[in-house]
């Protein structure tokens, strides 16, 4: 798994001031994406133990409220395999942190509509998640006024609480 950007204090991708780490590769390439960039699964740096220890560290102060992430995809089948390990230290070592994620794919009885992108380890990365942006970025659909999100499609879940309550349940309304 390759790293396109990281933003080690990021106000925009999440409440508070976040870790935002941008995942390479994405096969959706929605029109006007704003990181077409990181379609290439190739773009970007290697995800290695030493950058997983410098994201580590970064979270690592009181005033960074938790990790956002975003692409790419992160639920692209390649990255999932990267991250899953990456979430579980995340969320043993920080279980305060909150956990943000933008996925183009969509939230359904707890995991990914889409089969290609579903099964047990979508299920698991999903039930580390606090929040989950998800729905493709539609141009026609954009709205610079949406808190979190590029266009009204797109919706902002609570995970925690959906999980609970077996029924998609809105962050933001």
């Amino acid at each position: 798994m390759n790293i396109a950007e990281v933003k080690k204090t990021d106000i925009a991708n999440g409440e508070g001031v976040r870790v935002s780490l941008f995942v390479s590769g994405c096969r959706r390439h929605c029109k006007n994406c704003f990181n077409a960039v990181a379609w290439d699964f190739s773009y970007g740096r290697h995800f290695d133990k030493g950058f997983e220890e410098e994201i580590l560290n970064a979270l690592s102060p009181d005033y960074i409220a938790g990790l956002s992430l975003l692409g790419g995809d992160p639920f692209e089948p390649e990255n999932r395999e990267g991250l899953l390990p990456f979430l579980r230290k995340v969320r043993a070592r920080f279980p305060d942190k909150t956990i943000w994620c933008y996925t183009g794919y969509t939230f359904e009885d707890g995991g990914i509509r889409e089969p290609q992108v579903g099964g047990e380890r979508a299920r698991e990365m999903i039930s580390l998640l606090d929040v989950l942006v998800d729905g493709p970025f539609i141009e026609e659909l954009k709205d610079i006024r949406l808190k979190f999100r590029g266009s009204s499609n797109q919706r902002v879940i609570d995970v925690k609480r959906s999980l609970e309550q077996n029924s998609v349940v809105l962050y933001l309304t």
